[in-house]
């Protein structure tokens, strides 16, 4: 009975301790206090005007959301900059008469990352994915806004994950 009460309360501590290094957005110990993100600027070459907008308001948003750095917009601990550097539609199947029968929307991302504190994590990667719609649709209005949701999403995700998460 004695032995109980000594393996409770080190279970307890042990579970307690552990929880400082890990937490449930799957990141690890963060060794800053701030971040910055900057305007991602949209040079691709076809230009689809309010994303770059768009994708900064949704990185950072990302990152509030899921740890507990406070927002800067200058001299941040950890740095996320770069451009939106493809915007494309493509066709990826026909039709018998030649027609698209289906479309893919992708959007490249190039970022550079900077830890001010942990010079080894800094990276400079490209980040893509895309978003398939119906040839006989035009992506425009809500269904274009459901899209870039969508890739955005998932862009911001790997980056959050690649700079701050490790996986």
């Amino acid at each position: 009975m004695k032995y109980l009460h000594y393996i409770i309360a080190l279970t307890i501590l042990l579970t307690f301790n552990s929880c400082s290094v890990y937490n449930f957005t799957g990141t690890g110990k963060i060794d800053a206090k701030t971040f910055q993100v900057n305007y991602f600027q949209n040079t691709a070459p076809l230009i689809q005007p309010g994303i770059e907008r768009t994708f900064t308001q949704e990185l950072q948003n990302l990152i509030q959301n899921q740890t507990n750095l406070n927002l800067v917009g200058s001299g941040g601990d950890l740095l996320y900059e770069g451009e939106i550097v493809d915007y494309r539609i493509t066709p990826t199947t026909a039709t018998a008469d030649i027609k698209a029968a289906q479309n893919r929307l992708t959007v490249t991302v190039l970022c550079r990352f900077t830890n001010k504190n942990k010079e080894t994590d800094n990276f400079e990667k490209r980040f893509s994915f895309f978003y398939d719609y119906s040839g006989t649709e035009q992506l425009v209005g809500a269904k274009l806004t459901e899209a870039l949701k969508e890739i955005f999403e998932r862009i911001t995700q790997d980056i959050f994950n690649e700079s701050l998460a490790k996986w």
